[in-house]
């Protein structure tokens, strides 16, 4: 089994699917069942995403009879909202830019930002090919951003410029994507069955996969045949139970692909695979929600990065104490430190000399709808004193009260900050007094099935479960992101897998 023994946060189907009525489970379907699907397939996808398309167009280029199943009416998945941020090395924007770059320095620098928590197996898997896959996307007409690739843009950067993305984002992939896959339906290459659910694993008695049971949204059932199953559907960000189940955490942001329900995991577990890293969750740093009814709409977002804008104000928790430098520019360090938070929850805590004077840190509003927002607004507090603030915001009064006069007083008397903070334009003694609760929030489902090195789903015991794969959010973000957000670790893998599973990985007979 790749990435070495299950963790205690490893999942197999008993442990989740006992008691979910309706769950997936092993299916050793009668001969009647399996005579009714009339045709078999050499390659069937499950999911027309990231990794989905690509799988089905390079396996239908070798001559596959690929079945494409997808539960949404339209083919794209997660690209429709994703930034689609790539990274590879020996690329041809590399080349255009003079840059040298190899495999070795990618997987050193994605190791160095995620503290070697992503497998190593599947990380050296992605960065020695992810740099064909950009230049496949290149040849079909893909570009980048002016300046690009870069070191890095909202997350850990790299040592070496191998960060890229389009201009419109992950729909740049998709467009790319899309007439190449289309083709494929037209030749007749490719079958494409949308609004259609696989909700079951066909499997022999010794547990091959045979092929899948699927239900459209009629509810009418029917079994597809195929020599190879891929399970690229998406993760669990459209199900608030499983996700919490899987990282033992809140889903707070309501922004994840609706049709990422868990079936990827369903179908996995019901087969006999196991899920592993939910404990490599983190949240990114903080956002402004619309209330806590979990899941929660996106207010507005929180302009925290100190390269693009200096922070005026303190950061406090529920104790009302400062928990990280402000002006940290590590990113991960930000955002390691909140997570050590209850609830993932901080305060941004200004003053009325700060609001006006300082650049607003938020997105997508002007200074008089900031300012409106304090009292209409459940996440914005305005009071007259520090400690009236606490009461109002939910923070500890008096703590509030301490860590302020800290503050004020490094300032006064010219002392070292004591979190190292060294933007320190103005006190925080002002009043009115202003609080913003941000939360930590997420896109991605770090927990995923299990597989290994050649993208066979594994049981516990680390063997291979016949003629079943998996790629994309399938097998969690943390299987190549890690504990953290690294930078390109999750379209690249998914599009590079999906490559490599059509073009080489994959085999056939009749």
């Amino acid at each position: 089994m790749s990435g070495g023994s299950l963790n205690k946060f490893s999942i197999t189907k008993r442990t989740l699917l006992s008691g979910i009525a309706g769950a997936a489970a092993t299916s050793v379907l009668p001969t009647w069942r399996r005579a009714v699907a009339a045709t078999m397939y050499d390659v069937i996808v499950i999911g027309a995403g990231t990794a989905g398309m690509p799988t089905a167009i390079f396996a239908a280029e070798r001559g596959a009879k690929v079945l494409v199943i997808d539960k949404a009416p339209v083919t794209g998945g997660t690209l429709d909202r994703s930034t689609g941020q790539i990274a590879g090395s020996g690329t041809v924007f590399q080349k255009a830019k003079g840059i040298s770059d190899s495999p070795d320095a990618h997987y050193a620098d994605n190791m160095r930002i995620n503290g070697g928590t992503s497998d190593p197996v599947l990380t050296r898997l992605f960065v020695d090919n992810a740099g064909e896959t950009i230049n496949w996307l290149a040849a079909n007409g893909f570009t980048v951003r002016d300046g690009h690739p870069v070191m890095g843009g909202g997350h850990e950067p790299f040592t070496t410029a191998r960060y890229q993305w389009g201009m419109d984002g992950g729909k740049s992939i998709y467009k790319i994507m899309d007439p190449i896959f289309t083709a494929g339906v037209k030749k007749g290459n490719i079958t494409l069955v949308l609004s259609t659910a696989a909700v079951d694993l066909i499997q022999d008695g010794k547990g091959a996969v045979l092929g899948v049971t699927c239900e459209d949204d009629a509810g009418k059932k029917q079994d597809f045949m195929g020599r190879n199953v891929v399970i690229t559907a998406g993760g669990c960000g459209g199900n608030p139970r499983m996700y919490y189940d899987l990282h033992n955490t809140t889903l707070t942001a309501q922004i994840m692909y609706p049709f990422n329900v868990g079936q990827s995991i369903l179908l996995g577990l019901g087969a006999g695979g196991v899920v592993r890293g939910g404990e490599k969750y983190d949240p990114l740093f903080g956002t402004m929600l619309s209330d806590d009814n979990f899941p929660a709409e996106q207010t507005v977002p929180f302009l925290s990065d100190p390269e693009r804008r200096q922070p005026w104000e303190i950061y406090v928790n529920a104790r009302g104490q400062r928990f990280v430098r402000e002006d940290d520019t590590s990113v991960d360090r930000r955002e390691k430190a909140l997570a050590k938070q209850s609830g993932h929850r901080m305060w941004v805590i200004s003053d009325q000399e700060m609001i006006d004077k300082s650049p607003l840190y938020v997105g997508r509003w002007n200074k008089q709808q900031f300012l409106d927002g304090f009292g209409s607004h459940p996440m914005m507090t305005k009071a007259s004193t520090l400690e009236e603030l606490g009461v109002k915001a939910g923070i500890d009064p008096r703590e509030l009260s301490l860590t302020a006069a800290k503050y004020n007083d490094a300032i006064k008397t010219g002392a070292t900050d004591p979190l190292g903070r060294v933007h320190r334009p103005v006190q925080l003694a002002k009043a009115p007094f202003y609080a913003v609760r941000m939360t930590g929030w997420t896109v991605i489902t770090f927990a995923g099935l299990t597989v290994d090195g050649s993208l066979r789903v594994t049981r516990a015991d680390g063997s291979a479960i016949p003629n079943l794969y998996a790629a994309g959010e399938a097998i969690g973000g943390g299987a190549t992101s890690g504990n953290a957000y690294t930078n390109g670790a999750m379209v690249t893998p998914s599009l590079t897998f999906g490559r490599m599973l059509g073009s080489k990985i994959l085999s056939w007979k009749a």
